[in-house]
C-alpha cells in the first residue's frame, strides 16, 4: 500500500531545514542529497527497515544502532549518519520520510528549481523522466526536480503535484469518474 499523501509535518520540515543549513555550511548539499536518496531507496525496498523507523516499540538506542549499521553497509556516513543519530535519539524517526522529502524541496528551491512529486503505476525510464521534466519546465518556466513514486494501485497514467497544483491523469481516477457518471445515468 503506497502512501499517497506527501504532507510534510512541521517536525520534518524543521529537521530538514537544519540538515540543509549544516550541509550548506559544509558545502555538501549534493552529497547529503545523494545519501538521503539512498536511504529513501532502502526504506522503499525494506519492510523491516520501514518498521524499524516507524515503530515506537524499538528503543532509541536499538534504532540508532540498527540504522548506523545499515548506513555503514550502504556507505552513508558523515553528516547524514550524524543526523540519523540525532533524529533517533530524539525519537523522531517516524518523520524520516517527511524529512527526506522536505530536504529535497529545500535543496531544489535553493538551486532555483521547482520540486514535483510524480506518482506512476510503474517505474519510469530515464528518457520518460527527462521528457516529463521538459514538459513541466515548459509549464512552470523553471527547472524541475522530479521525485517519482511507484503506486500500482493507480493502474496507469500519472499524478503530478507541483506546488499547490495537481494533475491527475490516473486510470483509477478516470474509472472512478466513469463509474459516477454511469450511476447518474442509470
Amino acid at each position: 500500500m503506497a502512501d499517497t499523501s506527501q504532507h510534510i509535518s512541521g517536525v520534518a520540515e524543521r529537521y530538514a531545514s537544519s540538515l540543509f543549513e549544516l550541509a550548506l555550511e559544509a558545502g555538501s548539499v549534493a552529497e547529503t542529497g545523494r545519501d538521503l536518496d539512498r536511504l529513501q531507496a532502502m526504506l522503499d525496498d525494506s519492510a523491516d527497515l520501514k518498521r524499524l523507523v516507524a515503530s515506537p516499540v524499538f528503543t532509541a538506542e536499538d534504532q540508532t544502532r540498527a540504522l548506523l549499521a545499515v548506513c555503514e553497509k550502504a556507505g552513508i556516513q558523515g553528516l547524514v549518519a550524524n543526523f540519523l543519530k540525532v533524529v533517533a535519539g530524539n525519537r523522531r524517526l517516524f518523520a524520516l520520510p517527511g524529512m527526506i522529502a522536505a530536504f529535497r524541496i529545500i535543496a531544489a528551491r535553493h538551486r532555483g528549481e521547482v520540486s514535483a512529486e510524480v506518482t506512476s503505476a510503474h517505474a519510469l525510464s530515464e528518457a520518460q523522466v527527462n521528457e516529463l521534466k521538459q514538459a513541466l519546465k515548459g509549464v512552470t518556466g523553471k527547472d524541475v526536480a522530479v521525485n517519482v513514486t511507484v503506486d500500482p494501485s493507480i493502474l496507469g497514467g500519472l499524478i503530478v503535484k507541483v506546488g499547490s497544483r495537481q494533475i491527475d491523469t490516473s486510470l483509477r481516477t478516470k474509472l472512478s469518474t466513469l463509474k459516477l457518471a454511469l450511476k447518474e445515468v442509470g
